[in-house]
């Protein structure tokens, strides 16, 4: 490994852990890792320095180190548990996932944003944010300044709206088993399920968590489907989409995880740790991303994403209320 992609490597290490070490600070615990690690990241490219020289560590964090950390994040998925407990919240995912994607694409339409961003933030707001931004942006070949941006407004606007999740229950009473399964249908990220999930502690926390974790289940046949769709598109031509098979690495963790809950060797302490590194991981690569970001060339483009989304959140929280 040369010197020039190490310091690549170090560059976006160092600032997961600053922006972990701001998540102990008033306030920013509540915003989380991944929006400050993007932030951080956007503000040394653009104020401090621009490590272009670096370019090959950086690229390597951005995508390798994403794509690993997308594959430990299957260990948040005991999917024997969801498939106990969960076939009806699945069933509620999937038109959860499908509402979505139509929502965003018809304002992405209206707006007249471009198609590349429209589906990463379908993808982002539909699953699992940033992870799952990670997973399809190889199938659809989207570039790193779409990458970042997309996952930097949904990490930044699902934060914003999970904080305001409790207000709704002022408006409208939900016991805290709807509550929860409304946030885990409706927040874009795990952490924001987490965030508003906890509203009435355990007891919604639960519900939030199963409700969200049946839509990370449904992120396997979301890329099947993206990889046919985009062969289709380019039918006859030589760029076709490959199929991101760091998901099946998913999948595969997601499977030693449930077998591991049910024979034994898999216990709660073990899952939070794995998890913990997927998510520093994940902050890590989102800092590599942020690197990547010139602000003078996407400021123009990044209003219209921002009002799609805040639009498509509303929709999406206000549709999700009926499914509870």
């Amino acid at each position: 490994m040369t010197t020039q992609k190490l310091y690549g490597i170090l560059l976006p290490t160092s600032l997961a852990i600053v922006a972990y070490a701001c998540t102990y600070l008033p306030g920013l615990s509540l915003v989380g890792p991944l929006p400050i690690a993007i932030i951080l990241a956007v503000l040394f490219r653009n104020f401090i320095y621009n490590a272009a020289k670096w370019e090959d560590g950086i690229d390597f964090s951005s995508k390798i180190i994403l794509r690993i950390a997308i594959v430990l994040y299957g260990v948040r998925l005991n999917i024997i548990l969801l498939l106990q407990d969960g076939l009806s919240l699945i069933g509620a995912a999937a038109i959860v996932i499908a509402c979505t994607f139509m929502i965003v694409l018809l304002l992405a339409k209206c707006l007249k944003v471009e198609q590349s961003i429209a589906l990463l933030l379908a993808t982002g707001t539909a699953i699992c944010g940033a992870a799952a931004i990670g997973a399809v942006s190889p199938i659809i070949k989207s570039n790193k300044n779409e990458i970042a941006l997309s996952a930097a407004l949904i990490a930044i606007v699902g934060t914003l709206f999970a904080l305001g999740a409790p207000l709704v229950q002022h408006w409208i009473p939900l016991s805290p088993e709807q509550y929860g399964t409304w946030v885990g249908y409706s927040t874009h990220e795990i952490a924001h399920a987490a965030l508003a999930g906890d509203y009435f502690g355990n007891e919604s926390l639960t519900s939030a968590f199963m409700a969200k974790l049946s839509r990370v289940f449904l992120l396997f046949p979301v890329t099947i489907i993206f990889t046919w769709w985009m062969n289709r598109k380019h039918d006859g031509a030589t760029a076709k989409a490959s199929f991101p098979y760091f998901i099946i690495g998913f999948i595969v963790v997601s499977l030693i995880t449930s077998v591991g809950f049910h024979v034994g060797f898999m216990n709660e302490a073990i899952q939070t740790n794995i998890s913990s590194v997927a998510t520093f991981l994940l902050a890590l690569s989102m800092a590599a991303l942020g690197l990547s970001i010139d602000l003078r060339s996407i400021k123009r483009t990044a209003t219209k994403p921002l009002i799609l989304l805040v639009i498509a959140s509303i929709c999406l929280y206000g549709l999700t209320l009926l499914l509870v």
